[in-house]
């Protein structure tokens, strides 16, 4: 069987140490929260020869490229509808999973953002994610509040996730080699069925604080809640960058309060 070449325009960067790749599969670890998995860019299927050994879910494979999903339709005629050509950014899961799945995969560099908030999307039909992505976007999934990488994906993911860094993976690994390190988390579906906020503001709010960083929260959020209305809570002296998740619900149910 030939090989698949990797494509730069989809972002590809495959896989080539197994003992990193059954690493990968073995990070799964909440199988009683689901019957079934997702890999999201299968390429030649390196990380699926182990994620079909396992008993304890169903494996399903996702990828855009048509050379791929050709290869691994001929590598596991078995799957038959479980390998799947299509996007996976499009893909309506309740279309395919009628109930909870997990997701997994060397996800995409160049799409790695999208891919995060597909599933924060969707957060409560997925109750496990173990992914590879750049180190630096591994960082601000996990970061916590005060550091530089802290940032809207961490306030996010870190509200209906808990959020963990597993481990860095070298360049030379990839075929062909990124020019960045990359990186293993995972993410486990927190008990949060709903924020106890007006979500939508929440979003806006942690959106605006970050996209003024450097100012602080009363200057940056001075579109959303006019000054003369915040009040003198010693939040408004704060940047975004100091507020925990926690916080920030406390800030939007402030600014709903002093709204009204």
């Amino acid at each position: 069987m030939s090989e698949v070449k990797a494509k730069k325009h989809l972002g590809q960067h495959f896989l080539t140490d197994k003992n990193i790749a059954e690493k990968i599969v073995n990070s799964l670890i909440h199988h009683e929260k689901y019957q079934q998995v997702l890999e999201v860019g299968p390429g030649m299927g390196i990380l699926s020869d182990f994620l079909l050994q396992k008993n304890e879910f169903e494996t399903f494979l996702i990828d855009i490229d048509t050379e791929s999903f050709e290869f691994l339709q001929k590598k596991y005629p078995q799957l038959n509808h479980r390998l799947i050509n299509a996007d996976f950014l499009q893909l309506d899961f309740k279309s395919v999973f009628p109930s909870a799945f997990a997701i997994i995969g060397n996800f995409p560099y160049n799409i790695s953002s999208q891919i995060l908030f597909k599933i924060l999307d969707n957060r409560d039909q997925v109750p496990e994610v173990v992914g590879m992505f750049q180190k630096e976007v591994a960082e601000r999934c996990t970061a916590k509040a005060g550091s530089k990488e802290y940032g809207i994906l961490s306030v996010f993911l870190q509200a209906y996730f808990h959020c963990q860094y597993l481990f860095t993976v070298k360049a030379g690994v990839f075929n062909p080699p990124p020019k960045v390190l990359s990186a293993v988390i995972r993410l486990t579906r927190n008990d949060v069925a709903t924020l106890d906020c007006d979500e939508k503001l929440f979003w806006q709010v942690v959106k605006a604080g970050f996209n003024q960083r450097r100012k602080t929260l009363s200057n940056a959020l001075s579109g959303i809640i006019p000054k003369d209305k915040q009040g003198d809570e010693n939040v408004w002296t704060l940047r975004a960058e100091r507020l925990s998740v926690k916080d920030f619900v406390a800030l939007t149910q402030l600014i709903s309060k002093n709204l009204t």
